[in-house]
């Protein structure tokens, strides 16, 4: 369920230290490193990255040289740069980079890196098909997911809402939340037609979980869920007019 990513650096020194830095996110793996260009894209080529921390200088040809051939692929990993050199940036960004980190970066300014780089790589998915029965009706949805060497599916009532964070998207039930593979606009098309609602961009809402409409500070609405935990889920300003005016309010 984590973002799996390749750390690409001549300096041994530089990648213990990314490693140590990567460390602190539980949404990231690291399950590759390389010293050089070849590497890499021998790497790249036998595994399908999320994320690509990325040295420009290096023996046997530039992290801007493997950026250039990963945009060719059908699903390229994103790229964070990581150099002590700044005057690459403009040509990095041109390359379609999620992020240029010039060293020595702390761990705040990776998180950032981090957040821009997967909320996009969680957008990327295809679309799934609507399961619908023999006789062309839409079947009951149902969500699969991981639980240690099994897979359960879930019925959609009961989900109270669904998501999105750092690159990764879960689902918030009455007494757990659990990750799932799929990204929020892929749940929100698994679930359409149903009594779910995209409240936020980051938030697929149950409606029958809702028991309060309370507005919010900054003129739009807060949702209060009635599950065990009270939760709270944000509607954005746009959202929070279509909602009213399907309430009829």
């Amino acid at each position: 369920m984590r973002a799996r990513c390749l750390i690409v650096d001549d300096e041994a020194p530089a990648r213990a230290d990314l490693r140590y830095l990567l460390s602190r996110f539980d949404y990231v793996q690291v399950v590759g490193e390389a010293s050089n260009s070849e590497e890499a894209l021998l790497l790249l080529d036998s595994l399908d990255y999320d994320l690509v921390l990325m040295d420009i200088r290096m023996p046997g040809g530039t992290g801007l040289d493997i950026a250039r051939k990963l945009r060719e692929a059908a699903n390229p990993p994103r790229i964070i740069f990581t150099t002590a050199f700044p005057d690459y940036a403009v040509e990095a960004f041109d390359l379609d980079a999620a992020d240029y980190l010039v060293k020595p970066f702390d761990a705040d300014r990776l998180a950032r890196a981090l957040d821009r780089a997967l909320a996009t790589r969680a957008e990327e998915a295809e679309a799934q098909p609507v399961p619908r029965r023999s006789d062309g009706t839409e079947s009951p949805h149902r969500i699969p997911v991981h639980k240690g060497d099994r897979t359960v599916l879930l019925n959609e009532s009961s989900i109270v809402y669904a998501g999105a964070a750092r690159g990764y998207s879960y689902l918030q039930l009455a007494d757990e939340r659990v990750l799932v593979n799929f990204s929020l606009n892929e749940l929100e098309r698994r679930l359409r037609g149903s009594q779910f609602f995209r409240a936020h961009r980051s938030y697929l809402v149950n409606l029958d979980y809702v028991r309060e409409l309370a507005p919010d500070f900054r003129g739009t609405l807060m949702l209060l869920m009635d599950d065990p935990r009270k939760s709270r889920v944000e509607v954005s300003r746009r959202q929070a007019r279509e909602l009213r005016r399907m309430l009829g309010l």
